[in-house]
């Protein structure tokens, strides 16, 4: 991991360089952000960096801390340990990469203006706040810098890849207890519980909060509860849940029946169609045409299932699909879940919209070597869009019978993350499944 982070400055040296010079700064400096306090009370919210922070610092617990970046000089990490005897301050780093940092130990935040204050040229990059003011940045958060930073973020480092498979082999192992956990019969909160426990995780070290979905929950895109009752009967179980790795994420989708029935052979047939998709995870691909595709493919298994009357291509054509699949097939991932620049067309902030009659869709670039991007169709008996459909020109496409049947199983979604190389794509997620 040293030798890989080492190279992976580099690489973000030569992308900030050439940023810098393009937009016409001398230096940034990069505030890890602060701690904000609960209205009336004295406890924070949980803390978490700023990604362009952890780009190149991988703390966790960097509240106050500072990266100065001027091209050809030392990396200079404004390192905050105040002495305290309430909290145990943090420990000073010293890690695999730790060594390309000049660190400077500062024991209050108002200290980091001796190194802040007339830096030449220079970006402010993070949450502003007024107490900055006097510090003389050249421009906050400009958007011609992070339009430039942003787009060049898509393609992973060997580091960054390296952090994202080892949190994929983390989280396989947390899916298997939750797994687990949901054949055994439990509640979505001991679900949940089991997940954290396996993968020796607390809630505000996952990359997103969890969704634990059993049987017509899954039907919730972003579900947020975790019922502490076990459900009458398990019919289905629904878990998008993930890991970070020096704040790299993974995201991860597995849905799964309780029993080999119609819902079971319905996941089965959804699996097939995704890895269709992850096949198409080549450079010069469209993304766009991968969403396009899956609408398609699950059109066609819709039909096979005798859920619509429809072909997949007649299906997509009309927007029968959405009814089904109303969200996008994936997006770009990261240190941000649904990381930045997945519009762009360049690094001047150009953008191309999602296609039309798609508006979910988070990424319409052409594919290039070290793209990660999820691949995570899905099909849900959504009330909310089932019942406009009723009343529409879909109405006489639909099974209805069919559909009422399915409709107490919520929904699937099967979700890989993939990269893309130059030759056959790598999938992060399915090999760390294996081992779990």
């Amino acid at each position: 991991m040293k030798t890989l982070h080492a190279a992976h400055i580099d690489i973000q040296r030569q992308r900030s360089d050439a940023a810098l010079a393009a937009t016409g700064f001398e230096s940034m400096a990069i505030y890890a952000g602060g701690l904000h306090m609960q209205l009336l009370d004295d406890q924070p919210y949980p803390f978490k960096p700023n990604p362009h922070f952890r780009l190149w610092v991988p703390l966790e617990d960097a509240v106050d801390c500072w990266l100065i970046y001027r091209p050809g000089a030392p990396l200079q990490l404004l390192f905050l340990q105040p002495q305290d005897f309430w909290y145990k301050p943090p420990q000073v780093p010293n890690d695999f990469w730790t060594d390309v940092f000049d660190i400077q130990v500062i024991r209050k935040a108002d200290e980091a203006r001796k190194y802040l204050r007339d830096l030449p040229r220079c970006a402010f990059i993070g949450e502003w706040h007024d107490k900055f003011k006097d510090l003389n940045f050249t421009a906050v958060n400009p958007s011609t810098l992070l339009d430039q930073l942003h787009y060049h973020r898509a393609s992973k480092t060997e580091y960054e890849l390296q952090c994202m498979r080892r949190a994929s082999g983390i989280a396989a192992i947390a899916h298997r207890a939750a797994e687990a956990a949901f054949r055994a019969g439990a509640s979505e909160y001991d679900i949940h519980m089991a997940y954290l426990l396996a993968g020796r995780l607390t809630e505000n070290q996952l990359p997103y909060p969890n969704i634990v979905a059993l049987n017509q929950n899954a039907a919730v895109l972003h579900y947020q509860h975790q019922e502490r009752v076990p459900p009458a009967q398990h019919l289905s179980f629904l878990l998008d849940a993930g890991v970070q790795v020096n704040g790299y994420a993974c995201d991860i989708t597995r849905t799964y029946s309780y029993r080999d029935d119609e819902f079971a052979a319905l996941i089965e047939g959804m699996h097939r169609l995704q890895q269709t998709l992850c096949s198409q995870v080549r450079p010069g691909v469209d993304y766009a045409q991968i969403h396009l595709q899956a609408h398609r493919l699950i059109g066609d298994l819709l039909h096979q299932a005798q859920i619509i009357k429809l072909s997949g291509d007649d299906a997509t054509a009309s927007g029968l699909t959405s009814v089904f699949f109303p969200h996008g097939v994936g997006h770009l991932l990261g240190l941000q879940v649904h990381d930045v620049a997945g519009f762009s067309t360049d690094a001047s902030g150009n953008r191309r919209e999602p296609p039309q009659g798609h508006p979910f869709l988070r990424l319409t670039r052409v594919l290039e070597p070290g793209f990660v991007v999820t691949i995570e169709p899905g099909l849900y008996f959504i009330e909310a869009l089932l019942e406009p459909a009723r009343q529409s020109e879909h109405a006489d496409h639909i099974n209805w019978p069919r559909v009422q049947a399915l409709l107490p199983y919520g929904g699937i979604r099967i979700e890989d993350n993939m990269v893309c190389t130059t030759d056959a794509p790598e999938n992060l997620t399915r090999p760390a499944f294996a081992a779990a």
